[in-house]
C-alpha cells in the first residue's frame, strides 16, 4: 500500500463524519418541529456507511480503501401526538403532531461524529510529518 492512499482513506472517513454531523445537525434543528398531519412531520435521517475494499485478492489489497456513505435512512418511528386544541397547528381533533427525535441521543452521535472526524484529521497530521520526517532523513 502506497502511503499516500492513507490520506486517501482519512479523507473519506472525514467526508463521511462530516455527512454525519450535518444530519445529526438537521435532527437537532427540527425536533422541535411539529404539524397537523402525521405522514408529513420530520423524520430523523441517519447516515448508513459501508466501507470499500477495491483489489480483494490482489497484491495491493489496501488499494481503494475507502468508506461511504452508502445511503441515508429515515426513522420510521411514528410520530408522537400530542393533545392541544388551542394550537394553530391542531388537527380537527385537537392533536399536534411531533417528530421522535431524541435530543440526547442526537447530542452523542454529533460527538461520536465530531470526535471520529478529529481522529482521521490526526491520521493525516501524523502521515504527513511521518513522511517530511523521513525526506529530511536524506539531507
Amino acid at each position: 500500500m502506497s502511503s499516500f492512499k492513507l490520506f486517501d482513506i482519512a479523507g473519506s472517513g472525514m467526508s463521511a463524519q462530516s455527512v454525519r454531523l450535518n444530519t445529526t445537525a438537521s435532527n437537532l434543528a427540527n425536533a422541535d418541529s411539529a404539524g397537523s398531519d402525521p405522514s408529513k412531520v420530520y423524520k430523523a435521517r441517519h447516515p448508513l456507511f459501508e466501507a470499500v475494499r477495491a483489489g480483494l485478492g490482489t497484491r495491493n489489497d489496501a488499494d481503494g480503501a475507502a468508506v461511504r456513505v452508502r445511503s441515508i435512512v429515515e426513522n420510521q418511528t411514528a410520530a408522537s401526538a400530542r393533545y392541544e386544541p388551542g394550537n394553530p397547528l391542531a388537527d380537527k381533533d385537537g392533536y399536534v403532531y411531533a417528530p421522535t427525535v431524541n435530543v440526547v441521543e442526537e447530542m452523542v452521535d454529533m460527538i461520536s461524529a465530531s470526535r471520529a472526524y478529529q481522529n482521521n484529521v490526526e491520521v493525516m497530521t501524523t502521515a504527513r510529518d511521518l513522511m517530511l520526517a523521513t525526506l529530511r532523513l536524506g539531507s
